[in-house]
C-alpha cells in the first residue's frame, strides 16, 4: 500500500473502509515501539504532518511538537496513559504541519501487552485527517445560525414594524417599547415578535389589528419562563 510499508505489520483494510465510509477523510496508520522508542508511519501520516514518505524519521518529541500549542498537553496525557496502561483510547485535536497549516486529526489505538509481564510493547492505531469534514461542519453550523439569526431578525423586524404603523412610533422607541414587553414578561423577544406577526395574520375585529387590539395584546400577561 505504501513505499514505507512493512509486510509484518499490516493495514486492517475491514476498519480502514469503516473509518473511510462517509465523506472523504485520509486514514494514516502508525506503530509505537516501546522497546527502543521506535516509531513507523504509513505514507498517508508522513503526508498529514506535511512531509514526503521517508523524508523525516518520525520520533516522540516530533510527534508532539506538530500538535497544536493549545492542544499539546492533552495529547501528552493520552499518550502516557496509552503506554502506560495499554487501554484502548481516542482523541481529535489540531497539529500545525511542516508547511505551518493546522490540521485537525482524529486519533484511535490501542497497546499490545506482552502476557508474561503485563507490560505494554507496542502502540499502534490510526489517525483520521478530519479538516475537511471539520471545517464543513463548521460552515453548515455558521450558515444554520446565521439563516436562524435572519429568520428571527425578520420576525422581528415585521412586528416591530406593526408597533411603528400602529401606534405611529418611531422606529427605536417601536422595538424599546417591544423590549420592555418582553423583559416583564420574561419572554424572549423572537417569540414576543411571532406571536405579534401571528395576530397581524389573523387580524383584528375587522381583518387587521387597531390600537386596541394591541393594547390587549401587550397587556396580556404570559406565563413566567
Amino acid at each position: 500500500m505504501t513505499t514505507s510499508y512493512n509486510p509484518s505489520r499490516r493495514f486492517d483494510p475491514e476498519l480502514a473502509e469503516a473509518l473511510l465510509r462517509g465523506a472523504p477523510q485520509i486514514v494514516g496508520q502508525f506503530i509505537l515501539d516501546l522497546s527502543d522508542q521506535s516509531w513507523w508511519w504509513s505514507d498517508e501520516l508522513y503526508a498529514m504532518h506535511g512531509f514526503r514518505p521517508g523524508e523525516i524519521m518520525p520520533t516522540t518529541a516530533l510527534m508532539i511538537a506538530h500538535k497544536h500549542p493549545e492542544d499539546r498537553e492533552r495529547v501528552e496525557d493520552v499518550l502516557f496513559a496509552a503506554v502506560t496502561t495499554g487501554e484502548p483510547f481516542s482523541s481529535v485535536h489540531r497539529i500545525v504541519d511542516a508547511q505551518g497549516r493546522t490540521r485537525t486529526l482524529g486519533v484511535v489505538g490501542r497497546g499490545r501487552l506482552d502476557r508474561r509481564t503485563g507490560e505494554t510493547t507496542h502502540v499502534s492505531g490510526y489517525f483520521i485527517d478530519l479538516t475537511t469534514t471539520q471545517r464543513e461542519l463548521a460552515q453548515r453550523e455558521a450558515t444554520a445560525a446565521i439563516r436562524a439569526s435572519s429568520a428571527s431578525r425578520s420576525t422581528i423586524e415585521q412586528a416591530k414594524g406593526a408597533v411603528m404603523a400602529i401606534y405611529g412610533l418611531p422606529a427605536d422607541e417601536a422595538f424599546d417599547l417591544m423590549c420592555h414587553h418582553s423583559s416583564v414578561n420574561n419572554e424572549p423577544l423572537r417569540d414576543l415578535s411571532r406571536r405579534l406577526v401571528a395576530e397581524l395574520t389573523v387580524g383584528g375585529g375587522e381583518g387587521a389589528l387597531r390600537r386596541a387590539d394591541l393594547d390587549r395584546f401587550f397587556e396580556g400577561k404570559r406565563p413566567v419562563r
